[in-house]
């Protein structure tokens, strides 16, 4: 429960705030008390004479002024005397009706749409955005803090769920794909390209760098089904010369544009769209294939290491200011500023928008705000609540103490002067 509502919003402690209210207090006690001692002292002197009867009458008129606004200001915070006089310990009292008068004045001139609007329209949003946008220093220390904002936000993200999330949307598009139509289309597209060439060719270099990258472990293969009979001098020379020969075959195949082979794979491919797109037989290997990679753990892996990828790459953008990703966003919200410096249509249109969100806002929440007011309010302990802000208000009021003295005074003066000129 919270004991109080300026604990917070003062930079003194209370220790501090309670020595200036104390020393406030001495000063407004030491004024009633002159008053009181010119007035006894004038009193037992007897007051004979116009000097004397003016002097007797200003202290006493000082003491009267003082001690009431005593009594006003103690009544404020306490009972005066602990005596139990009505309409005293105001603040203790009536906390809770002030709560709900409070709540009911911020909901009517704080809260309402029309007086949200009106400030909206007076402030100039759009014109005041646009300004601070165009400028560049403020559009990079923008895109910085929203850079930083992504970062957050993806950090405090479980791994575990966006993997999950990753997966089952990669799951839920390729499952209402067929994949062999969908290779089917694909490869339509490449023989018309006449990419069908370069695929061969790809093919062929692709085999021949793993016989060049894998020649010892062939090597091995081979003398492992060799017969034990055949000398290894034998069996290493028949393997070179088939390893060399058959990459010497891939070579010429490569160059060769009419090389039977590759008319056999040109055939081969072209007819293979149609195969993809008709054939269930086809189409019922590729949909094994989908659910075999979908439920791999191979899938869950890649979209784990993707995810990790993501993060560290947003982590080392937002961390570095030259980063496409800071300058992007810099560029853009430089760029939307400038941009919504020049339209005045469009700033027309950002202020109905933030009017319409506030009306909305104010229309939804006026009264749980309200009641979040009177209810924080209400739970304050009102004791210490009227301590507290006797704290922060008391030295103030003690001057009204000093001043009701004063002002007694003057007032006692005039009234006596006043008196004896119509004696």
């Amino acid at each position: 429960m919270s004991a109080a509502p300026v604990t917070a919003l003062q930079r003194e402690s209370v220790v501090v705030r309670t020595r200036r209210l104390a020393a406030a207090r001495r000063r407004a006690t030491a004024f009633l008390g002159a008053a009181t001692a010119l007035f006894v002292a004038v009193t037992a002197v007897g007051a004979h004479g116009t000097l004397l009867g003016y002097v007797q009458a200003g202290a006493e008129a000082a003491m009267v002024g003082g001690v009431a606004d005593w009594f006003a200001v103690t009544a404020l915070f306490r009972r005066p005397l602990g005596l139990p006089i009505p309409h005293t310990a105001l603040i203790v009292e009536r906390k809770d009706q002030f709560a709900a008068t409070l709540g009911q004045f911020v909901q009517e001139n704080f809260l309402n749409a029309d007086v949200l609007a009106e400030r909206i329209r007076s402030a100039g949003l759009a014109p005041r955005l646009a300004a601070w946008l165009a400028d560049e220093a403020n559009a990079a220390r923008a895109a910085g803090h929203a850079a930083d904002l992504v970062v957050g936000v993806a950090e405090a993200l479980r791994d575990d769920d966006v993997q999950r999330v990753v997966t089952a949307e990669v799951t839920r598009a390729l499952d209402s794909v067929e994949v062999a139509p969908l290779a089917g289309r694909i490869l339509r597209v490449i023989i018309a390209g006449g990419h069908h060439a370069e695929l061969f060719n790809t093919i062929l270099s692709g085999a021949d760098r793993y016989l060049a990258d894998h020649y010892a472990e062939l090597r091995d293969l081979f003398e492992d089904e060799a017969p034990r009979w055949v000398p290894d001098s034998v069996y290493r020379l028949i393997f070179d010369r088939l390893h060399t020969r058959l990459r010497q075959r891939l070579a010429a195949m490569a160059a060769d544009p009419d090389d039977e082979t590759r008319h056999q794979f040109e055939e081969w491919i072209a007819s293979l769209p149609d195969r993809l797109e008709t054939s269930p037989e086809m189409r019922a290997r590729g949909e094994r294939l989908k659910r075999d990679v979908l439920a791999s753990a191979a899938l869950r892996d890649w979209s784990s290491s993707l995810w990790q990828q993501a993060k560290g790459a947003l982590r080392t953008q937002a961390a570095d200011p030259e980063s496409g990703l800071r300058r992007g966003l810099a560029d853009a919200l430089a760029a939307t500023g400038r941009r919504l410096g020049s339209d005045r249509g469009l700033q027309e249109g950002v202020e109905r928008v933030v009017e319409s969100g506030a009306r909305a806002l104010a229309d939804q929440f006026h009264d749980e705000l309200a009641d979040l007011v009177t209810g924080t309010i209400e739970r304050w302990d009102a004791a210490e609540t009227s301590s507290q802000l006797e704290l922060l208000l008391g030295p103030d009021l003690q001057y009204i103490r000093i001043n009701g003295t004063v002002v007694g005074a003057g007032v006692g003066l005039a009234l006596h002067a006043i008196a004896l000129a119509l004696a």
